[in-house]
């Protein structure tokens, strides 16, 4: 055999090697499992590990580099604290009984036992939450996979087929479940969905539309020139009964001490401008009851959960600065999650030293700074962003007003839910003459009157269900679909973690019948759900 023969020969062999090498690089490319998750939010942790024990195989992407979503992430003053605990079993009582043990474990008691059923306060570390967390997915065989951004959904019909990542990647699956705060799959997918506040007559909503719960501060909220100082986001809130696309304010949970052997100072903001802070400096001359405006909640380790504080006229939220969160790309995220803890340094750094702060508020906010055994990877500062309203699904029903104060009951239950009607600020308005007020605020709406917990309800597994036309193998726990009003209550942890576990068995029902998400017998879901312990009924005594 001559040269050119053995050339030509190597060459085919290299050309037959090659195809099979792409086939194999092409086959690799795509992943597939019977349920995809995307969010490994604490649905999204509920929605996998739910679908997996029913035996179906389940991957869990999630966007950034974080899992278990503000769980893990700093609020870890448990809102289960004003509901009805009685309801809230399933993956959710199993989380917090694993958080019990792992205090237990290490000789730590804490003030309360999750088998007890009472309104006694439940707090834990984020570290340990996230231990928890990574435990049960691990257990539960899930694969998860960080820093996954979406890039689009690609769909056959009124079905998605699989989702590309920017990274390069495709994943497929026969269910998928969007179990992220912003509701992005969702979106990706062609599902109808709105963001920010019904008008009073859209639904007939009391709640709806413009709200002014808050007195009026006695300050200009304007400089000389008649602009608008920082801090406000409107001389104009719009009518009362209208509704508009501003959600409720954004914040971070910070996990912070004042124990000096954990203390770790707050980083200095980029850049500090006192004059940001002018009309909170104006506040504090006219409060006649001047308090902290942060919320400490306090929490095991010496510890404290720092939160907004929605009876406050300034606290750690940004009004106005998660409005295009949502909607914007991931370069655009970070300057917004970047501009949010910008914002809280700044705002930290005035409390504690400005004369304008009384100096005892001022000395003892300074007490406080950064776990040094909290998020060590990120600096100590909490990667989750309080994401507390994002888009939310127009789908098969929508939850309203009327659905969690008088008309409970739903012959699909699949989650009882029970956080009160509760909205942050959703503007800051500067009246001129007529001071400065915080709009959009719902004070918690409690049932019974007088206790700390809201009205028990059942939330329909249509709620979570697209309309069929639009697509039949999705299913969304977190951006789901209900009014901004009936949100408020349903925008909270424990509802979303009964609810993705929820969505998890059915998805993986879905994928293992192969019939549409809207299809699914619910005589067959709720069998299963009440064999992973999941309380359907209002509970009689609560």
């Amino acid at each position: 055999m001559n040269i050119t023969h053995r050339l030509l020969r190597s060459f085919r062999a290299f050309l037959v090697a090659s195809a099979i090498g792409l086939q194999s690089l092409a086959a690799a490319e795509t992943r597939t499992a019977d349920v995809l998750v995307y969010g490994a939010t604490p649905a999204g942790m509920c929605a996998a590990v739910g679908a997996a024990r029913e035996g179906v195989s389940v991957m869990l992407i999630e966007p950034s580099e974080h899992v278990g979503g503000v769980n893990t992430g700093g609020l870890c003053f448990s809102d289960s604290n004003q509901t009805v605990r009685a309801a809230l079993r399933g993956l959710f009582e199993e989380f917090h009984q694993r958080i019990e043990d792992d205090y237990n474990a290490r000789g730590v008691k804490l003030p309360y036992t999750v088998v007890e059923k009472d309104q006694k306060v439940w707090t834990y570390e984020p570290h340990v939450a996230a231990r928890v967390t990574e435990a049960m997915l691990k257990e539960a065989g899930v694969p998860v996979l960080t820093g996954r951004i979406l890039s689009r959904a690609n769909k056959d019909g009124a079905r998605v087929k699989s989702i590309a990542t920017t990274k390069g990647e495709t994943f497929a699956a026969k269910t998928f479940i969007d179990a992220t705060y912003e509701g992005d799959l969702m979106a990706a997918a062609g599902v109808s969905w709105v963001i920010g506040r019904e008008g009073r007559k859209e639904f007939g909503e009391s709640l709806a539309g413009k709200q002014y719960p808050k007195k009026a501060m006695a300050i200009s909220g304007l400089d000389a020139q008649g602009d608008l100082l920082p801090l406000m986001t409107t001389k104009d809130a719009g009518a009362d009964e209208d509704g508009d696309r501003n959600v409720m304010v954004y914040s971070f949970r910070l996990c912070l001490t004042a124990n000096p052997k954990n203390r770790v100072p707050f980083p200095e903001p980029k850049k500090y401008d006192p004059a940001r802070f002018e009309a909170v400096r104006r506040y504090f001359a006219v409060e006649k009851k001047p308090a902290l405006l942060w919320d400490l909640y306090p929490l095991p380790g010496d510890k404290a959960d720092a939160n907004n504080g929605i009876g406050k006229q300034f606290s750690m939220g940004l009004i106005g600065g998660g409005n295009a969160w949502c909607e914007a790309g991931p370069e655009e995220r970070a300057r917004i999650w970047e501009e949010h803890r910008q914002y809280t340094l700044e705002m930290y750094r005035f409390l504690t030293t400005d004369p304008a702060v009384p100096q005892e508020l001022r000395e003892t906010l300074a007490k406080y700074g950064l776990c040094k055994d909290e998020f060590a990877a990120s600096g100590h500062w909490s990667p989750q962003l309080y994401v507390r309203e994002g888009r939310r699904m127009r789908g098969a029903q929508v939850m309203t007003q009327a659905d969690i104060l008088t008309d409970a009951a739903k012959p699909d239950s699949i989650a009882v839910a029970s956080f009160p009607i509760d909205s942050h600020d959703c503007q800051r308005v500067a009246r001129g003459e007529g001071g400065v007020i915080n709009e959009g605020t719902i004070f918690p709406v409690h049932r019974p009157a007088g206790s700390r917990r809201g009205p028990a309800y059942q939330v329909p597994y249509r709620a979570i269900t697209p309309k069929a036309a639009e697509c039949t193998n999705l299913l969304v726990p977190v951006a789901l679909s209900a009014t901004h009003v009936a949100y408020s209550s349903i925008r909270v942890e424990p509802s979303w973690m009964t609810i993705g576990q929820s969505a998890g068995v059915a998805a993986a029902l879905a994928a293992k019948d192969g019939v549409d998400v809207q299809q699914l017998d619910y005589a067959r879901l709720k069998e299963r759900l009440l064999a992973q312990k999941q309380v359907l009924e209002i509970p009689g005594k609560q």
